[in-house]
């Protein structure tokens, strides 16, 4: 028996595709090495599944800072508002939260999930799950998989959306790559993104803050000359290895680019205290310590930032606990403002990228016809997913890249294949 269109990985992408091909009438099998499908999802947005995004279609867009601009033609033909749509047309009921994140109003993922398999039950498409793929045999009118069992698959279309190399566990490991060089296409350098980074100063060494969470600060990556290029305000979190949280995620790709451009370490600087200008925060501290000169300057300063990091900035700044507002210093003071508005932290590396949450690098976009997810250089292949160089930061970001380019895959492969 010959498929219209086989679909390699059932993550977001491979599902979506499998019910776009199955909608428009194609013979459409599914397979999968795991023994479930959909493990990705799962566990996405900490069991609850963040569905995708409701901000505006260009600022989504914005949040893929991994060639997100890409994404503008399949999102002509479906986009984060098609997304929700299907969702709830499938019976999923979605709530939206801080950032325009998108979730079931249950918070189980496994609503998501099911409402897909649901789906694809309906369309009678073929799962295999168990069903590890060997290789691809790419012909001139069809293509030959065989698989693991050695047992072979023949289909007009294959759409591979097998995802990249982060979060194994669920499946990703990477096998798509040689299937894509074996087609002809290039692979632009893996890395990992929105992963924890890798800190050997003292204080963390020391453990002096592991485990202490900053709520809302901005977190910027500087150059090798001390300029920004990115910075994120959000929360984040020292650790016993370095530092973690949103706004560490978001700004880890960057880190990773200047470690492989080969500058380390790299300068992390965290402002403490964002909404506050520093020559103000200056001049209030110094009033403080006029109108009330007796008190000691930590009594003062009490509840300007956790006590563990005001604790520790003030030993750096050189002021001891007992010290009296009176009798410090103008130079201290600036010390002290200086530890809290610009604390650096210097960063070696990231964790793998097994750790990371998303994939960097990948397919070439360059080698996709952008508005049909389909293989410039060979005939009835198409990709989508997280096995191209697609990637965005977490908040839905990246399901809704893998959504989008699944469904529109999934329906232009059924297509060629009627052809």
């Amino acid at each position: 028996m010959t498929y219209d269109v086989t679909i390699i990985g059932g993550g977001p992408s491979g599902l979506m595709a499998a019910i776009a091909a199955a909608e428009q009438g194609a013979r459409t099998l599914l397979l999968d090495k795991g023994n479930k499908l959909g493990k990705k999802l799962a566990i996405s947005g900490g069991g609850r599944c963040n569905v995708t995004n409701r901000l505006p279609e260009e600022e989504v867009i914005k949040h893929i800072p991994g060639n997100g601009k890409f994404l503008y033609s399949p999102f002509s033909v479906f986009n984060n508002f098609d997304i929700i749509d299907f969702f709830e047309g499938l019976g999923v009921a979605l709530k939206e939260e801080d950032h325009g994140r998108m979730f079931p109003v249950s918070n189980k993922a496994k609503d998501v999930v099911n409402s897909l398999l649901n789906r694809l039950s309906e369309l009678s498409v073929e799962i295999r799950t168990d069903t590890p793929v060997e290789s691809i045999e790419f012909g001139n009118n069809e293509h030959s998989i065989l698989l693991k069992n050695n047992m072979i698959v023949k289909t007009k279309v294959v759409v591979l959306a097998v995802g990249g190399k982060a979060v194994p566990h669920t499946g990703s490991t990477g096998d798509g790559y040689a299937w894509a060089k074996k087609a002809g296409h290039s692979i632009t350098k893996i890395f990992p993104t929105e992963v924890p980074l890798l800190s050997k100063d003292p204080f963390i060494k020391e453990k002096r803050l592991q485990g202490l969470s900053l709520r809302d600060v901005k977190v910027s990556v500087l150059n090798p000359k001390g300029k920004e290029i990115v910075s994120h305000q959000m929360d984040m979190l020292f650790t016993h290895f370095g530092l973690s949280g949103p706004a560490i995620l978001r700004c880890s790709q960057y880190a990773v680019k200047e470690f492989m451009k080969g500058n380390c370490p790299v300068t992390l600087e965290i402002d403490c205290l964002p909404s506050e200008h520093e020559q103000e925060l200056f001049n209030s501290l110094q009033s403080k310590t006029r109108e009330q000169p007796r008190k000691a300057f930590r009594n003062l300063v009490k509840g300007l930032v956790p006590e563990r990091l005001l604790d520790y900035t003030l030993e750096k700044a050189e002021i001891l606990p007992e010290d009296k507002a009176a009798n410090l210093s103008n130079q201290k003071l600036q010390n002290f403002l200086k530890m809290l508005k610009h604390f650096q932290v210097q960063v070696y590396d990231s964790q793998p990228i097994e750790k990371a949450f998303v994939t960097g690098g990948g397919v070439s976009i360059k080698e996709i016809i952008p508005n049909t997810m389909q293989s410039k250089l060979m005939d009835g292949l198409y990709f989508c997913g997280e096995i191209l160089d697609i990637h965005g930061y977490t908040g839905g970001y990246n399901i809704t890249a893998a959504m989008v380019t699944g469904r529109v895959a999934g329906m232009h492969a059924a297509w060629e294949s009627f052809s």
